[in-house]
């Protein structure tokens, strides 16, 4: 029975890949048929735009730009992940916390990443901090949201048992919110890590002397537009291949017991 299960979701992989390959197939075809009656630097085909590609990528810089604009992102996302969860679970378990500090949650959501953008070059100038900053003042509060609405969906009768054996409050941070809270704080911090990697490319259009946004700033501005494209799609490739190889497996893998329990 366990074989047949595996076996289903093997081939119900095996047809989605397939089905995603089509769609790329289907995009790529209409982008080739849209760039026939285009000039090039409005529109270039994507033979071109792979020619540009392949032409960026056997040069240092190409490398030294993308190791960047990942390394800002990643160290954005992280700290905005660290503080985004202890904020959430100090605001989730404290009522009066929470009520006092939610106003100040919805002016973060309300200012975009543009405006931070600005902040973040007059207070750090074209350092790698103008771009991190962006990053965890976008992801910071997905994920605090997240995760202090984790706490609201704690069974509040697991807690009064808890308190009925005079658990440790660190024994009930790790053995019942904790559980509770890491679905809804993953699934948060994947759509954090997405917001914080387009808001980055912003970042370093805006204020930034090296990464992908200042590329794709250079390039727009000499009208290069399928290196344009070629910038375009290697963020693109960075973030399907993180999702696909790190942060799904790595979610499979953390919440195989619900399948299980559904199963």
């Amino acid at each position: 029975m366990q074989r047949s299960r595996k076996q289903t979701a093997q081939d119900r992989r095996l047809r989605m890949f397939g089905l995603r390959l089509l769609l790329l197939v289907v995009l790529v075809g209409i982008w080739q048929i849209a760039s026939i009656g285009a000039p090039a630097f409005i529109l270039p085909s994507p033979a071109r735009v792979f020619s540009a590609w392949r032409n960026l990528v056997t040069t240092p810089v190409f490398w030294s730009d993308f190791g960047i604009t990942f390394y800002r992102i990643s160290v954005g996302f992280l700290i905005a992940a660290a503080v985004g969860g202890v904020l959430g679970i100090v605001l989730g378990a404290s009522r009066t916390l929470g009520d006092f500090f939610e106003p100040v949650l919805v002016v973060i959501n309300t200012v975009s990443s543009s405006i931070w953008a600005i902040f973040a070059l007059i207070w750090f100038g074209l350092s790698n901090w103008s771009t991190i900053f962006v990053v965890f003042m976008t992801a910071m509060p997905l994920i605090l949201t997240n995760v202090w609405q984790g706490t609201r969906t704690v069974n509040p009768e697991f807690i009064e048992l808890a308190k009925t054996f005079r658990m440790p409050r660190s024994m009930v941070l790790f053995k019942i919110y904790v559980p509770t809270i890491l679905p809804l704080f993953f699934a948060g911090a994947r759509l954090a890590f997405g917001f914080g990697a387009r808001v980055s490319i912003v970042a370093e259009t805006l204020g930034a002397s090296s990464g992908i946004g200042y590329r794709l700033r250079q390039a727009a501005d000499l009208v290069q537009t399928d290196q344009v494209f070629a910038w375009t799609l290697t963020l693109v490739a960075l973030m399907i291949a993180l999702e696909s190889i790190v942060l799904k497996p790595l979610e499979r893998r953390l919440f195989a017991w619900r399948e299980r329990q559904s199963a």
